[in-house]
């Protein structure tokens, strides 16, 4: 992973337009570690771009340089392109057609279930979230960390690890953060915007997913639905219930959750967590999607015949 970031770092230092990508849905670690990165590449001077091929949460948009993000290159041709949290082409959406105006594109990414898709790969299995290697990329390329961009690797970190409670935290972790945090950055403030803080819609769209719980194989599958009409009767989006599925995950015995979500289109986006040993990765990259063995997600066409067959697959993954 060193090298890689040293040919990383010197493919930026060559670069003078550089785009960087997150993938589609876009949580908060690749919103941190899009924009972290994005705000100290323009400190070293570049023109710099910022995309999404998806709306970002209306949560993040608190963040600092959350109103530069675009959906599109104003520009023919680009020096370098660089993806964030992306496991596969497929992930970045329209973005991936905008980084093909690139001579170079480089992956910065932290996930073990991938299909490698640029020139360069900077992996990191270890890191907690992709805001560690961007941090780790910033100081190489000796990029003072304002507070701006520590309150977006503290958002990337603080969002992946589930507040600090999954397994994927390491000692590393809380060093990056304590950096972070000597840049003056009110953590109180930045939890309770971009964390803690709910709304109506989500606490009842919560309460209707929680509701709905179905069980099977003595309690260690769980899994719900919420429907495009739920969305509708409380003006909420599919943000709303972003958390249900780690609660679900919570509960008692359970060891694979699964949450279908109903896009505006008719898909269904289905969310995938688990515990223990259980790679629900695998699963999600089956239907098009990917992510962590504990924490994934996919989109399929609204078919019951669809449900019924991705849960007789979680079910086989129950041993």
């Amino acid at each position: 992973m060193v090298d890689g970031m040293r040919k990383a770092a010197n493919k930026i230092k060559q670069a003078k337009t550089i785009a960087i990508a997150c993938h589609i849905n876009p949580d908060g670690d690749c919103i941190g570690s899009l924009l972290s990165l994005g705000l100290g590449l323009k400190k070293l001077g570049k023109t710099v771009y910022m995309l999404s091929s998806d709306p970002i949460p209306k949560k993040y948009l608190v963040l600092p340089g959350a109103d530069k993000i675009l959906k599109t290159v104003p520009r023919a041709k680009l020096d370098l392109g660089i993806t964030v949290d992306c496991s596969t082409k497929e992930l970045l959406g329209t973005s991936y057609k905008e980084l093909q105006k690139a001579d170079y594109i480089a992956e910065m990414d932290h996930h073990a279930v991938r299909g490698t898709f640029g020139d360069l790969e900077v992996i990191d299995l270890k890191a907690s979230a992709v805001g560690e290697i961007i941090y780790r990329l910033l100081i190489m390329l000796k990029v003072e960390i304002t507070k701006d961009i520590a309150e977006n690797i503290l958002t990337s970190i603080v969002v992946e690890t589930n507040s600090f409670r999954l397994p994927n935290v390491r000692a590393y972790t809380f060093f990056v953060c304590e950096q972070m945090l000597k840049t003056g950055v009110n953590f109180y403030h930045l939890t309770e915007a971009v964390y803690w803080t709910s709304t109506k819609s989500t606490a009842v769209l919560s309460g209707l997913c929680l509701a709905r719980c179905k069980f099977a194989k003595k309690g260690k599958l769980v899994w719900s639905n919420i429907k495009g009409h739920d969305f509708d009767r409380v003006s909420g989006t599919e943000d709303d219930v972003d958390a249900v599925a780690d609660e679900m995950r919570a509960i008692k015995d359970v060891t694979v959750a699964v949450l279908f979500r109903e896009k505006r289109n008719g898909d269904l986006r289905v969310s995938l967590r688990s515990k223990g040993n259980i790679n629900v990765a695998i699963l999600a990259e089956r239907w098009g999607g990917g992510g962590h063995a504990d924490v994934a997600g996919c989109v399929i066409p609204n078919k019951k015949g669809n449900v019924d067959k991705m849960l007789e697959q979680a079910k086989a993954l129950i041993k």
